[in-house]
């Protein structure tokens, strides 16, 4: 018996490729919404606008308005946790400070990723800790989608295995894991660089829709 490769499994539930009616209603659409609602309420001037004027809380409602525009990105424990970190003045400013410095900073991104890691892990935690791959890859992501990738973690780890890649992957948020990720975003780059991805928004629905999806969309 002839085993499904992951492309042909994709091609099987989304013919038209990543230009397929339902792979563009279920999967890209929503998360395209999101990142052109990043850029209207939270671009890099926006930003520093609404930070300058100690607009935290607005800024967190934005994030989480941009948030709910995503499907199935953040589980509901994840979201609730995420809710709860950032009700309080001091924390709803430690959020948008660190996720200002994460998205639009200047250091590399390595610092920055390890900076906000360590700021999350400050905030207030209720059921689930908000120190999660999630919420620390979601938003650079929405943000910048051409070169950022979002983490989640379960199906993230399959593909990586069924191809034999090293993700390095650790519960705990680290530059090592999510520098692989990025490498591994190349390798399925050029898996399905016929069907022409647009960006790791595709690459990032590939890697859900393989590896989440039993029969169809």
């Amino acid at each position: 018996m002839t085993v499904e490769s992951p492309k042909e499994k994709f091609l099987r539930l989304c013919p038209g490729g990543f230009n397929d009616p339902r792979y563009l209603k279920d999967e890209r659409n929503c998360k395209w919404v999101a990142h052109e609602m990043w850029c209207e309420l939270l671009n890099q001037e926006e930003f520093a606008r609404l930070l300058a004027e100690d607009h935290y809380h607005e800024i967190c409602r934005r994030v989480l308005k941009v948030e709910a525009k995503t499907k199935f990105m953040l589980s509901q424990f994840e979201k609730s946790a995420l809710h709860h970190a950032i009700k309080g003045d001091l924390f709803a400013g430690l959020m948008a400070e660190s996720l200002f410095d994460l998205v639009y900073g200047d250091d590399d991104f390595e610092k920055r990723l390890v900076e906000f890691a360590t700021d999350l892990s400050l905030l207030p935690k209720k059921q689930t800790h908000p120190a999660k791959w999630t919420i620390a890859t979601i938003f650079p992501f929405l943000a910048h989608p051409q070169t950022h990738i979002f983490l989640k973690p379960e199906v993230t780890q399959a593909a990586a295995k069924r191809r034999g890649f090293t993700l390095n992957y650790t519960p705990e948020l680290n530059w090592l894991t999510y520098s692989s990720l990025l490498d591994f975003s190349e390798v399925l780059a050029k898996e399905v660089a016929d069907l022409h991805p647009r960006d790791m928004i595709d690459i990032q629905s590939y890697i859900w829709v393989t590896e989440f999806y039993e029969s169809d969309l």
